[in-house]
């Protein structure tokens, strides 16, 4: 099977994993995405192993499942709003769990634990308050905000490379993504606030100037986000972040500019009053 066809097919799958995962039912957004946090969280304690640190993998990675849910039973009112400061217990264990462990360099291995709860677990439990959203005053299962994202990010991510590879000629940051130029990221941030305005159309629970805002806020936390994980990667000198993805590399390299994008997409739904 060739790379173009294998890129193609796992495409397919992620895009129908996504978006069922946040479509078809609460649960199954919460089973979804929790198993996905999980290994992107243990894929990225992975990477920093390859540099040679040693974070709490596991514990870590179950931590952050643990958030998630918390988060989860928040977003659905099944617990009370100040369980939301969990998150402190939790970074205080990472911290804890180092004191017992049989490795060298302590500060530094709890500081990489501690950078996965925050880097990765945090956002994912974040996207339970942007599909749990307040519509018509109250709040209520919203996917389409979520989904809506999704759009603008993936024809960001299009637009950006097309324009790019046809007209790109002033680089971003050639010494970390020698592909990004200027030229592509106006045309992918064109083309994300089409998909805004499409989107004010198509999921009219959000106005037409917020969802612009999201185009805008997703085409510079996506390009952040997609930068990061570059550079991680360039100063580990890893082209992938793993292989469970034939075509894409690992998790963390399909998600790595949603990780930024969702920090930035919940604060302005605050502001708004969506959340």
């Amino acid at each position: 099977m060739s790379n173009i066809v294998k890129r193609a097919l796992t495409g397919i799958i992620y895009v129908a994993i996504m978006l069922g995962g946040t479509l078809l039912h609460p649960i199954v957004f919460a089973v979804v995405f929790a198993a996905l946090l999980f290994f992107t969280q243990y894929e990225f304690y992975a990477l920093v192993e390859k540099a040679g640190h040693h974070p709490s993998r596991i514990i870590g990675s179950i931590f952050g499942v643990i958030f998630f849910l918390v988060c989860f039973a928040l977003s659905n009112d099944f617990l009370p709003r100040q369980f939301g400061f969990s998150f402190i217990p939790i970074v205080v264990i990472l911290l804890i769990v180092e004191i017992f462990r049989s490795n060298k360099n302590t500060l530094e291995n709890g500081g990489f634990s501690t950078l996965g709860f925050a880097y990765i677990a945090l956002p994912f439990s974040l996207m339970n308050f942007v599909v749990h959203t307040t519509v018509n005053g109250e709040n209520t299962f919203y996917p389409w905000i979520m989904v809506g994202v999704y759009f603008i990010l993936w024809i960001n991510d299009s637009g950006a490379y097309l324009v790019g590879t046809k007209f790109g000629k002033h680089k971003m940051c050639k010494n970390i993504s020698p592909a990004k130029s200027w030229e592509g990221l106006i045309g992918g941030a064109v083309l994300a606030v089409i998909m805004g305005i499409t989107n004010a159309v198509l999921f009219q629970a959000v106005s037409m100037i917020s969802w612009i805002v999201i185009a805008l806020l997703t085409v510079v936390f996506g390009t952040l986000g997609d930068l990061f994980e570059s550079k991680i990667k360039r100063e580990i000198n890893v082209k992938d972040t793993g292989t469970i993805l034939p075509g894409h590399g690992g998790f963390l390299d399909r998600l790595d500019s949603l990780l930024f994008v969702i920090p930035a997409i919940f604060i302005w739904l605050i502001f708004t009053g969506n959340v």
